[in-house]
């Protein structure tokens, strides 16, 4: 690729990271299966452990294949560099565990995916990290959460399964303002909306949704903006010598890439929170169609949005790109004409007839994912959101009627077909 050449999206999600193989010419990225690396001297070694110089000494560290997910994602993302992780949780966990300790809190919309509010709700207090939960579009709720010890806000770019869009832009400047970074969760509007573009400083993705695609692959990815300053006085993590390394100091070390650095050197060493090779290999394929899978999973969820918000069996639809919904003007805003592939709707009855229609489908799969290939059905007071209390659930927008579906890639008049039939047999 040349270097001075700004590629688009596509060509991104196909090229990005990779190159002939230096040793045999293969021109698809190979599957490094291995633990460990030769070191080519004594003194090429010392280097690498003492972070001196670039390289591979340990896959819990870096690994050729990964390496090239990571360099794609951060060009698709428009980030200066990524970490693969072995999850999408492992990936937000990183991501705070980074900038937080004990004693310290993050401020978070309360829209959001159940294993993440689960992790800030009930796991990172017993760490010692408090999260203060506000609603997505109150931005005064997000000024007055913040205090001394807050180091970071998060949200999601479209919130799951409310499907809150926030309007980045105006959340950054709040954060900014207090010398602390925004952390996105993009796993539900890759190629829709680059957070980094809009303020955001960190971004994390479920690579098992939207990259993979198929159902297959777990995996999460941490991207680095490279805009925020870690020297500003709050992170002396980041400023301060890591006794690990010597006496290394991130911020001269690594300048603007000091983040995704330490998050690799130090945390994913440490933990353990690696992503297999094999994983890597099979992500990387579907990036090479992301742009053309995304832009079909939203064409079909906007057409199936306005099918199911006519059908007499509905008695309300949630979908960011129908015209009268809440979230419709942020999502023109941010979104870039497609509107994800996730649609809510409540099914006339309540949960006995919520349950009837999963049970009924024939072509949907009743799946506890999203963004898959695959039109995917789920209950999710009854499943995904079911660790939290009635008053939590209500208030995240998970009534009892609530039917949350991810749109796939099928044919659209396939999927209206067997929506309708499993509708008529719930609402007799």
């Amino acid at each position: 690729m040349n270097k001075k050449r700004k590629y688009k999206q596509r060509t991104l999600e196909v090229h990005a990271g990779e190159m002939p193989d230096p040793v045999t010419g293969a021109r698809a990225t190979p599957i490094y299966h291995t633990s460990s690396y030769a070191f080519e001297s004594a003194e090429k070694a010392k280097k690498l452990y003492a972070l001196e110089e670039e390289g591979h000494l340990y896959t819990r560290l870096s690994n050729p294949t990964s390496e090239v997910l990571e360099k794609r994602v951060a060009a698709i993302e428009n980030g200066i560099g990524a970490l693969a992780q072995s999850s999408g949780m492992s990936a937000i966990l990183l991501a705070i565990l980074n900038i937080a300790g004990n004693g310290d809190e993050i401020v978070s919309s309360n829209n959001l995916y159940g294993g993440t509010y689960t992790l800030f709700k009930n796991t990172m207090p017993n760490w010692g990290i408090k999260v203060n939960f506000v609603d997505t579009h109150d931005l005064k709720a997000y000024e007055n959460a913040i205090n001394d010890n807050t180091k970071a806000i998060y949200c999601e770019s479209i919130g799951n399964p409310q499907l809150d869009i926030p309007d980045f832009e105006a959340i950054s400047e709040i954060a900014h303002k207090n010398n602390i970074p925004l952390i996105v969760d993009n796993t539900s509007a890759i190629t829709m909306v680059k957070p980094l573009n809009h303020g955001a400083d960190i971004v994390v993705h479920s690579a098992t949704k939207f990259l993979s695609g198929n159902g297959t692959n777990m995996g999460g990815i941490i991207v680095d903006g490279g805009t925020f300053d870690w020297t500003c006085g709050k992170f002396p993590q980041f400023t301060e010598p890591d006794e690990s390394y010597h006496g290394l100091i991130y911020s001269e070390a690594f300048g603007k890439k000091a983040y995704i650095m330490k998050a690799r050197v130090h945390l994913m060493k440490d933990l353990g929170t690696v992503m297999s090779p094999i994983n890597a290999f099979l992500i990387i394929q579907s990036c090479m169609t992301l742009s053309l899978r995304v832009n079909q999973h939203c064409a079909n969820a906007l057409e199936i949005a306005n099918f199911l918000k006519n059908h007499e069996s509905v008695s309300w639809v949630n979908y960011p790109g129908l015209e009268d919904n809440e979230n419709h003007e942020m999502a023109e805003k941010y979104l870039n004409g497609n509107y994800g592939c996730i649609v809510s709707f409540g099914i006339k009855g309540g949960i006995k007839e919520g349950k009837k229609f999963i049970e009924n489908v024939e072509l949907l799969s009743h799946v506890a994912n999203i963004a898959d290939s695959k039109t995917l059905v789920i209950h999710p007071a009854s499943t995904t959101h079911s660790n939290m209390t009635e008053e939590e659930q209500i208030a995240s927008g998970i009534t009892p009627d609530f039917i949350r579906m991810s749109v796939g890639i099928e044919d659209v008049s396939d999927l209206i077909y067997d929506i309708n039939q499993a509708l008529k047999k719930a609402v007799e």
